[in-house]
């Protein structure tokens, strides 16, 4: 069994700073890509950052410049510093991530249950 489970969500005010954790447990032989999507009320999930195993990253152009994902590949953790927020980062966060559990088996796509960021005065 694995699981992925986040933490740091909550509220803050426009312009203001959260930082995001979700950490990966359970049997586990390697992680692959890393990484966060969002989804706001009425709007389809989205991807906001990726991190792959070597650490090359790739973000959405939304938040460009004011987030910033980085891994701990030792504590099998993602991180997720947003900067700036504004009103429009409002959304449910999850953590995903691409995980080998036993050494030459398949890679299979795991979802963490989310955690609320509310950007708001």
């Amino acid at each position: 069994q694995v699981q992925l489970v986040e933490s740091g969500g909550g509220l803050v005010q426009p312009g203001g700073s959260l930082r995001l954790s979700c950490a990966a447990s359970g049997t586990i032989s390697s992680i692959n890509a890393m990484g966060w999507y969002r989804q706001a009320p009425g709007k389809q999930r989205e991807l906001v950052a990726v991190i792959a195993s070597g650490g090359s990253t790739n973000y959405a152009d939304s938040v460009k410049g004011r987030f910033t994902i980085a891994r701990d590949n030792a504590k099998n953790t993602v991180y997720l510093q947003m900067n700036s927020l504004k009103t429009e980062d409002t959304a449910v966060y999850y953590c995903n991530a691409d995980i080998r559990r036993r050494l030459n088996s398949c890679i299979y796509e795991y979802w963490g249950q989310g955690t609320q960021v509310h950007v708001s005065l």
